[in-house]
């Protein structure tokens, strides 16, 4: 005879393993957020400064 399961519990295992899935398919979708997205171009645009005003004149 084979193992006794709870099929509630297989049925919401399942369903879980889904919802993973689609987190992950989501966030390679949509990215990163607004703030990480704000903090990555504040920090372009501090280096584009900085390298800018290291340039030496020909």
């Amino acid at each position: 005879m084979g193992e006794v399961v709870n099929l509630n519990k297989a049925r919401k295992a399942r369903a879980k393993t889904e919802a993973k899935a689609t987190a992950a398919e989501n966030r390679a979708a949509h990215g990163r957020s607004s703030a990480d997205r704000n903090l990555a171009e504040t920090e372009r645009a501090r280096a584009d400064r900085l390298l800018d005003g290291s340039k030496l004149e020909d």
